[in-house]
Protein backbone atom coordinates (compact mmCIF):
# COMPACT_ATOMS: atom_id res chain seq x y z
CA UNK A 1 0.00 0.00 0.00
CA UNK A 2 1.39 3.59 -0.91
CA UNK A 3 0.01 6.33 0.99
CA UNK A 4 0.43 9.56 -0.48
CA UNK A 5 -0.80 13.53 0.19
CA UNK A 6 -3.69 14.05 -2.35
CA UNK A 7 -4.17 17.15 -4.28
CA UNK A 8 -8.05 16.21 -4.14
CA UNK A 9 -8.60 16.69 -8.01
CA UNK A 10 -8.58 13.43 -9.22
CA UNK A 11 -12.10 11.52 -10.23
CA UNK A 12 -11.37 8.74 -8.05
CA UNK A 13 -11.40 10.19 -4.72
CA UNK A 14 -14.59 12.56 -5.81
CA UNK A 15 -16.28 9.40 -5.93
CA UNK A 16 -14.79 7.62 -2.79
CA UNK A 17 -15.52 11.21 -0.98
CA UNK A 18 -19.40 11.23 -2.34
CA UNK A 19 -19.86 7.69 -1.30
CA UNK A 20 -18.68 8.89 2.21
CA UNK A 21 -20.46 11.30 2.15
CA UNK A 22 -23.52 9.75 0.97
CA UNK A 23 -22.95 6.96 3.69
CA UNK A 24 -22.90 9.74 6.45
CA UNK A 25 -26.35 11.00 5.56
CA UNK A 26 -27.47 7.70 5.22
CA UNK A 27 -26.58 6.57 8.81
CA UNK A 28 -26.63 10.03 10.55
CA UNK A 29 -29.55 13.06 10.98
CA UNK A 30 -28.43 15.75 9.03
CA UNK A 31 -27.26 17.83 11.90
CA UNK A 32 -24.73 15.07 13.12
CA UNK A 33 -22.53 14.58 10.08
CA UNK A 34 -19.57 16.35 10.26
CA UNK A 35 -17.95 14.82 7.47
CA UNK A 36 -16.31 17.27 5.16
CA UNK A 37 -16.68 17.54 0.59
CA UNK A 38 -13.86 18.22 -0.53
CA UNK A 39 -13.84 21.92 -0.84
CA UNK A 40 -14.04 21.78 3.33
CA UNK A 41 -11.06 19.43 3.08
CA UNK A 42 -9.04 22.00 0.91
CA UNK A 43 -8.34 23.99 3.70
CA UNK A 44 -4.63 24.83 4.54
CA UNK A 45 -5.44 23.60 8.10
CA UNK A 46 -5.52 20.10 6.93
CA UNK A 47 -3.88 17.27 5.21
CA UNK A 48 -5.15 14.80 3.27
CA UNK A 49 -4.00 11.27 2.26
CA UNK A 50 -5.08 8.45 -0.18
CA UNK A 51 -3.79 4.86 -0.18
CA UNK A 52 -3.28 3.29 -3.81
CA UNK A 53 -2.53 -0.44 -4.52
CA UNK A 54 -1.56 -1.36 -7.89
CA UNK A 55 -3.26 2.28 -9.61
CA UNK A 56 -6.47 2.01 -7.43
CA UNK A 57 -7.69 4.04 -4.60
CA UNK A 58 -8.09 1.59 -1.53
CA UNK A 59 -9.15 4.47 0.88
CA UNK A 60 -8.64 8.57 2.26
CA UNK A 61 -7.94 9.94 5.50
CA UNK A 62 -6.69 13.70 6.95
CA UNK A 63 -5.70 15.24 10.15
CA UNK A 64 -6.80 18.76 10.55
CA UNK A 65 -5.03 20.91 12.65
CA UNK A 66 -7.34 22.30 15.60
CA UNK A 67 -4.23 24.63 17.37
CA UNK A 68 -0.14 23.89 17.73
CA UNK A 69 -0.81 20.96 20.42
CA UNK A 70 -4.17 19.11 18.72
CA UNK A 71 -5.32 17.72 15.64
CA UNK A 72 -8.29 15.73 14.64
CA UNK A 73 -8.80 12.80 12.25
CA UNK A 74 -11.17 13.73 9.57
CA UNK A 75 -12.81 11.95 6.21
CA UNK A 76 -10.80 8.34 7.21
CA UNK A 77 -13.07 5.70 4.92
CA UNK A 78 -11.90 2.77 3.16
CA UNK A 79 -13.00 1.99 -0.61
CA UNK A 80 -15.98 -0.39 0.25
CA UNK A 81 -14.72 -3.06 -2.40
CA UNK A 82 -11.19 -3.04 0.03
CA UNK A 83 -13.12 -3.05 3.68
CA UNK A 84 -10.93 -5.19 5.61
CA UNK A 85 -7.60 -5.37 3.83
CA UNK A 86 -6.07 -3.46 6.84
CA UNK A 87 -6.61 0.13 4.44
CA UNK A 88 -7.63 2.03 7.82
CA UNK A 89 -5.30 0.35 10.09
CA UNK A 90 -2.45 1.41 8.03
CA UNK A 91 -3.40 4.96 7.29
CA UNK A 92 -4.58 5.28 10.95
CA UNK A 93 -0.86 4.43 11.50
CA UNK A 94 0.50 6.83 9.34
CA UNK A 95 -1.26 9.67 10.52
CA UNK A 96 0.15 8.85 13.85
CA UNK A 97 3.38 9.28 13.18
CA UNK A 98 2.20 11.87 11.18
CA UNK A 99 0.92 13.69 14.02
CA UNK A 100 3.51 12.64 16.53
CA UNK A 101 6.14 14.26 14.12
CA UNK A 102 4.79 17.71 14.15
CA UNK A 103 4.57 17.94 17.90
CA UNK A 104 0.88 17.07 18.61
CA UNK A 105 0.16 16.46 21.78
CA UNK A 106 -3.15 15.46 21.33
CA UNK A 107 -5.12 13.79 18.57
CA UNK A 108 -8.97 13.45 18.65
CA UNK A 109 -11.96 12.54 16.37
CA UNK A 110 -15.69 12.39 16.05
CA UNK A 111 -17.40 9.20 14.68
CA UNK A 112 -21.29 7.89 15.04
CA UNK A 113 -22.84 6.67 18.07
CA UNK A 114 -25.09 3.96 15.82
CA UNK A 115 -24.06 0.58 15.15
CA UNK A 116 -22.66 0.67 12.19
CA UNK A 117 -19.48 2.72 12.93
CA UNK A 118 -18.60 0.00 15.67
CA UNK A 119 -15.73 -1.10 13.35
CA UNK A 120 -14.58 2.42 13.46
CA UNK A 121 -14.95 2.66 17.05
CA UNK A 122 -12.94 -0.62 18.07
CA UNK A 123 -9.68 0.53 15.24
CA UNK A 124 -9.57 3.28 17.25
CA UNK A 125 -9.61 2.18 20.93
CA UNK A 126 -7.48 -0.63 19.28
CA UNK A 127 -4.90 2.49 18.70
CA UNK A 128 -4.97 3.66 22.16
CA UNK A 129 -7.89 6.18 21.62
CA UNK A 130 -10.76 6.34 24.76
CA UNK A 131 -13.75 8.14 24.86
CA UNK A 132 -13.90 11.61 26.04
CA UNK A 133 -16.01 14.64 25.92
CA UNK A 134 -16.71 16.96 22.49
CA UNK A 135 -13.59 19.10 21.79
CA UNK A 136 -13.17 22.08 19.36
CA UNK A 137 -16.79 23.21 18.35
CA UNK A 138 -18.29 20.18 18.77
CA UNK A 139 -21.15 19.75 20.78
CA UNK A 140 -22.79 16.96 22.75
CA UNK A 141 -25.00 14.81 20.48
CA UNK A 142 -26.52 11.52 20.31
CA UNK A 143 -25.13 10.22 17.54
CA UNK A 144 -21.82 11.40 18.12
CA UNK A 145 -18.75 9.70 20.20
CA UNK A 146 -16.22 11.47 20.62
CA UNK A 147 -12.32 9.77 21.22
CA UNK A 148 -9.02 11.09 22.04
CA UNK A 149 -5.30 9.91 22.44
CA UNK A 150 -2.30 11.31 23.88
CA UNK A 151 0.87 11.40 22.13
Amino acid sequence: MNIKIDDLKGSEIFELLQEHLQSMFLHSPPESVHALDIEGLRKPEITFWTVWENGELLGCGALKELDAQHAEIKSMRTASRHLRKGVAKNLLKHILEEAMRRGYKRLSLETGSMEVFEPARTLYANFGFTYCDPFADYVLDPNSVFMTREL
